[in-house]
Parts: structure tokens; sequence; C-alpha cells
């Protein structure tokens, strides 16, 4: 039955599913998963996933079960950009790991099948929490799910890369050079979206300011609550979604990335926006700093502001990008405005992390 809690990757009851906005031709889907997905059986029914804004997800129910099918969306696309086969990839080497990830089915790189490459995986039903502040769990057990998260980030960041053949997922080492010079390069190119004084400041002093040391292991790029599957009732991670992020990089990032939700404002994307955990049943920044040091060998994370204010930065210049798009009308859903207003918020929580490391 693909519904295993093992091969979770959406959960509808949290999601929500709609109308088709991205067509698909069922015929030819239910005649491929047919051929290619072992114990598959129709008639099939396709629902579209509400989430799923970069690359359109899709809910496939049969008589015998559900699966989730994740393809690129139509039309022309940027080189390298949307590549769900990328995502299968590591969907599937870290399927043997304590990582929490869905089995994948099917992967099809035929665009003769729907259009756009895809893949298929396996469903859950569980619970997304839109709320870094875990608002819809009792007061006492919020501290659970915190601490659900971080042993499964501390998981992928222990995941040997070679061992589970991904030594070539990506280039490792000089992760924050590469990664400042391109968000540099795309935020100082974008003139239309204009200059701001934070981030050039930051543009500045980032690659100065580069801590000693190098590692190279998976990490996630996107990792918040928001894109985990929680058990329906235990503070347990099911599944974490979203790979398309994903890369060799430096563990540090990802996990700052993902700490960032202490000081992340809740209506940018899911954050604590400055609140007092402790009084949320939280732990404090501290404290899941500590937690993740102790489940990863570590005695502690010097320049910790440095990881903050290279995040912030990083993803002010997606936001900045988002701008400018919208500027040009090629991005004018209420998301997409929502985003570039929110630009120089992030620019200014970057410039405030990069001060408190002088």
């Amino acid at each position: 039955m693909p519904t295993d809690a093992a091969s979770a990757d959406i959960a509808a009851a949290n999601t929500g599913v709609g109308d088709l906005r991205v067509a698909l031709d069922v015929a030819a889907l239910e005649g491929w998963l047919a051929a290619n997905v072992a114990g598959f059986s129709g008639p099939l029914t396709v629902a579209q996933f509400n989430g799923g804004q970069s690359n359109p997800t899709f809910r496939l129910t049969t008589p015998g079960g559900a699966y989730v099918l994740r393809r690129k969306p139509p039309g022309p696309l940027l080189k390298g950009a949307h590549d769900v086969l990328r995502e299968a990839r590591v969907l599937k080497a870290l399927g043997a790991t304590p990582v929490p990830v869905p089995t994948i089915h099917g992967v099809c790189d035929d665009d003769a099948v729907l259009g756009s490459a895809f893949y298929v995986m396996g469903m859950v039903e569980g619970r997304i929490f839109w709320d870094a502040g875990f608002g819809d769990v009792p007061h006492g057990e919020r501290a659970a799910y915190f601490d659900a998260m971080n042993a499964t980030i501390a998981a992928l960041h222990a995941v040997d890369i070679d061992a589970v053949g991904l030594g070539d997922f990506g280039r490792p080492g000089n992760y924050f050079a590469r990664q400042i010079g391109r968000w540099s390069k795309q935020y100082l190119e974008d003139e239309l979206a204009g200059r701001n004084p934070d981030m050039d400041a930051l543009v500045e002093w980032l690659p100065t300011a580069i801590p000693a040391g190098d590692e190279t292991r998976i990490v996630h790029g996107d990792f918040r609550c928001d894109n985990m599957i929680f058990h329906p009732t235990e503070p347990r991670v099911l599944a974490v979604l979203d790979w398309e992020l994903s890369t060799l990089g430096h563990p540090l990032a990802d996990f700052a990335y993902h700490a960032m939700m202490y000081r992340m404002p809740g209506d940018i994307v899911a954050g604590l926006g400055g609140a007092d955990p402790v009084a949320l049943g939280l732990p404090t920044e501290a404290d899941y700093i500590a937690a993740y040091c102790a489940r990863t060998g570590r005695s502690g994370i010097d320049n910790w502001d440095f990881y903050l204010a290279f995040n912030f930065f990083r993803l002010a210049a997606i936001f900045h990008g988002i701008k400018g798009r919208t500027l040009r009308g090629t991005a004018s859903n209420t998301q997409s405005r929502q985003r570039a207003e929110a630009f120089p918020r992030l620019a200014l929580l970057a410039r405030e992390a990069m001060e408190s490391c002088r």
C-alpha cells in the first residue's frame, strides 16, 4: 500500500487539494503508472495540491490507496530550475537512512508522457504546522515538536554522502564563498529591483567574514516546520518535504537557516518573530543550538551571527529577485507581491546579524 508512513510526503488534510490548475493527461498517466509502479491498479482520480507553487504537486487516488506526483511546471524553464529528477534522486538515496523521506515509486524523465519530467511517491495523512510556535499543540507538548525537528536535521547532517551515493550531488567545499558570490551577483545585476544600503553593506562584508574550516554534508536548503509532516497525534516527523534546493553544502548554513525561525517575522515565512519562546513553551534559541550540537558532536557554534546574517542575506536576495520579476510583470500573484514587499525587512535582519558580529 502506498500510504505507509515511511513513504509520506504530503498531508492532504493540511495542504488541501483542489481543481487542476496545471493540466495532466490522466489517461496517459494511468497507463504509465500501470506499467511502472508495482501494485498500481486504477481507476485513477487526480487533484492538485494548493501548495507546490514551484513544482506542481498532485494527489493521485486509487481504490487501493493514494500517491503523490510532483512534476516540472509546463513551458520554457531556466537551465537547472525545477529539477524534480534531482529531488527524486536525493529522496531515493536517503530512503535507507534515519532521515524520514517518502518512498519513490516511479520516476519518469520522458517529457512525452505528461509534457515534463515527474516522479511518484507514497502519501500519508499527517499534520503540517504553518505556525512556527505550534499554537495548535498543547502548551506542554510544544517543546517535543521542536526536539523532533532538531533530531531530524541532525540526522540529515550525519548522513555519509559517499555511502548513499551522493558524493557528486553538488560541489564540495567553499560553500559560503560560492553562495555569497552567486546571490551578490544576482542582487547587483537586477537594476530594476533597485539597490538597498543594507544589502550593499552585506555584499561587501560577507566575503571577508567567512569562518575558518569547512564541512560538506547534504543540506536541505529550506528546512522549516511547514516543510515537514508530523504524526497525527505524536511529536514525530514522518516526512521532510520539498527538496528542490537540496545540495552538498555546509551543515551550519542549513541549521542556521532552520533556526532563523527564532528571529523571522511570522508574516514572511514560518517564524516566531522575536516572541518569547519560553512563554510559548518552546526551547530558547541557545537551548535549541545546544541540542543540535549535542546530537552532532559539537562543543558549540562559533560565529553564530555570521551564519544568520548569511541566511537572511540569501533569503533577501531571493526576495529581491521576486521583486524584480513582480515589477516586470512575470510574477504577479499575491504571494509574489508580499515577498517583494518583505525584501527590505529581510535585508535589515541580515544587517542586524552582521552588526552583532562586529
